[in-house]
């Protein structure tokens, strides 16, 4: 097989893979029109559990250093860390998904209202934005954008949603 043949289908599987993308044929991950960005795992608030069959969402971001993603996902909270004050007041906590993925999430809680009970070792489920950083990542947006402009993310612990 000649090098030029070769290329001609690696272009062909590339394109493929794009048009997969955009169309939505392939499960987990849609197209948008921000950069670097992607759609993870849908759900809802109501579901406490990932979507059967899915990959790990965070951990596949984090793998591929990808910022701006949408993910829904649950896990044990690891450790409660002090609220961050400077600025928007953000409720801090870290979640270790069933994969073994770890991630800080960043909860506004000058939008939402704070989760209160929140422990070590509790489950609970959050949809967000996914920010990319070598420690694991940031969740942030779990909650409703006052301005319209982010789709509205949330919390649920213990049968509640925070929002």
């Amino acid at each position: 097989m000649t090098i030029r043949r070769l290329v001609l289908i690696f272009a062909v599987l590339v394109a493929a893979y794009q048009l997969g993308i955009r169309g939505g044929w392939i499960p987990g991950v849609s197209h948008s029109s921000r950069p670097n960005s992607e759609v993870a795992t849908p759900a809802s608030p109501e579901s406490s559990e990932p979507r059967a069959g899915s990959d790990d969402p965070l951990a596949d971001a984090y793998r591929r250093h990808l910022s701006n993603v949408r993910v829904e996902a649950s896990g044990l909270v690891s450790r409660v860390l002090p609220d961050d004050n400077e600025g928007s007041r953000h409720q801090r906590f870290i979640v270790r998904t069933p994969s073994g993925h770890t991630v800080l999430i960043a909860h506004n809680i000058d939008l939402a209202p704070r989760v209160d009970a929140l422990r070590a070792g509790d489950p609970i489920s959050f949809s967000g934005e996914y920010e990319w950083n070598d420690r694991g990542g940031v969740v942030h947006w779990t909650h409703h954008d006052p301005s319209g402009r982010h789709p509205a993310g949330w919390l649920k612990h213990d049968g509640r949603v925070y929002q």
